[in-house]
């Protein structure tokens, strides 16, 4: 039998497509392509659940594109846009600057203002030098957990609560220890509960957020300063979260500064400043993690947008604007919890600030996402399944997001009545 070069496959042979024989350099070009898929298999790190309510935004979004109008109830997004100072200030910045990189930690005269703004606020006297500017509030969550934690850590999360404290603690490898609440401690995590999980297996770290999502519920001052302290007499890192402060109703919200330095708290220009799409936030930083999360934003981001910044520190001359949109947030925060009982819905966790109603609908259904799905289908309403927010018994519960406008919160609680009351479930 003759010798044929390696690789190729003669005309009418087993194999043969009638196509042009491949030649070795082929093979082996497919052996290495087969090998880089076999290598960009995911990471196991990567494989954390989907913050479900993207995909809920999503699924409104196809419905949109077939002509349907949708009501958005389901993304923590204000419907307000960033004050006008913030604009004014972005555009002059567009036409002036250049807008290179700015110092790692932040526009100086930036790290300035929203450190005067804690004494505005609060009372409290915050060295800017404490003060990290971050690419949003979740930046913020990912440097204070990198620096804060090492891989395996164990660090506590309420149930209900938000999902990326979660998956970006896995993604990191740590560990969230899930901690569920209850009303007898208004959904918050009591230090008794805290303790008893560091008793059986040590803590590193506890996320807490006053107010909170996806509830809305707030802690008194003297409960989160109990919970804290028991947390730092454990030898627990503290990180608060804190941005729906100045989204609260029911009574003023505590910042954590107030009752501990060595609090890493979190912070956001998204929420009650409107600027979600603007990327920006800030951290407000024990002295001694300072230069660790200088370290890591330099190597993971340089800097934040230099826009963003200008933006943000001119948003703070927009406090009469920001302040009438956060009292149209409670006048929709009345028209829901006046409405929904009467649609059929009465049922809620304490609403005391941020802008959610997360409300029990287990009279209806226990199945949360079939619930979810089938309102944004039938009825036009898209809301959040408390799944996302408590794997464990957010199949009862739904969120509300209120931060929409006026006319849509009437029309929602229209659309849901009429769904509910033609016995869609």
């Amino acid at each position: 039998m003759r010798n044929e070069a390696p690789g190729v496959t003669k005309p009418g042979e087993c194999g043969s497509t009638g196509a042009a024989p491949r030649t070795a350099v082929e093979h082996q070009g497919d052996v290495m392509l087969e090998r880089a898929r076999h290598l960009l298999q995911p990471s196991a790190r990567s494989a954390v659940p989907p913050f479900m309510v993207m995909d809920v935004v999503a699924a409104a979004a196809r419905l949109e594109a077939q002509g349907r109008r949708i009501i958005h109830m389901e993304v923590g997004q204000p419907a307000a846009g960033a004050p006008a100072s913030a604009i004014a200030a972005a555009r002059a910045a567009l036409s002036a600057a250049s807008l290179g990189y700015t110092e790692t930690l932040g526009i100086a005269s930036l790290r300035r203002r929203i450190a005067r703004a804690y004494a505005e606020w609060h009372g409290l006297d915050i060295d800017p030098a404490r003060i990290v500017v971050t690419t949003g509030s979740s930046a913020g969550f990912v440097l204070a957990f990198l620096a804060a934690f090492e891989a395996g850590d164990r660090v506590a999360v309420a149930l209900p609560g938000y999902p990326p404290y979660r998956h970006i603690l896995t993604a990191l490898g740590c560990e969230p220890v899930e901690i569920e609440t209850s009303a007898l401690t208004r959904w918050s995590i009591a230090g008794e509960a805290l303790i008893a999980h560091h008793r059986a297996r040590p803590l590193n770290g506890l996320v807490v957020g006053s107010p909170a999502n996806p509830t809305g519920t707030m802690m008194t001052a003297r409960v989160l300063a109990d919970l804290i302290r028991c947390a730092e007499d454990a030898g627990i890192v503290v990180i608060s979260d804190e941005i729906y402060h100045g989204l609260d109703y029911a009574f003023a919200a505590e910042c954590s500064a107030r009752i501990s330095p060595e609090a890493i708290i979190i912070n956001s220009f998204s929420k009650y400043f409107c600027m979600t799409g603007w990327r920006i936030g800030w951290m407000v930083v024990p002295p001694s993690l300072v230069r660790a999360v200088e370290r890591l934003q330099q190597n993971l981001a340089i800097s934040v947008p230099t826009l963003s910044q200008i933006a943000a520190e001119a948003a703070f001359e927009g406090r009469a604007d920001l302040d009438e949109v956060r009292r149209g947030y409670e006048e929709n925060r009345r028209i829901l919890l006046d409405g929904l009982p009467r649609a059929g819905i009465d049922s809620f966790l304490p609403a005391d600030g941020a802008f959610y109603l997360y409300a029990d609908v287990s009279r209806f259904s226990t199945d949360s996402f079939a619930f979810a799905t089938r309102m944004l289908e039938e009825a036009g309403v898209a809301a959040t399944p408390g799944v996302d927010f408590d794997p464990r018994r957010g199949g009862n519960f739904l969120r509300l997001c209120y931060a929409g406008a006026r006319e849509d919160m009437h029309e929602a609680v229209e659309r849901i009545g009429r769904w509910l009351q033609r016995g869609a479930i």
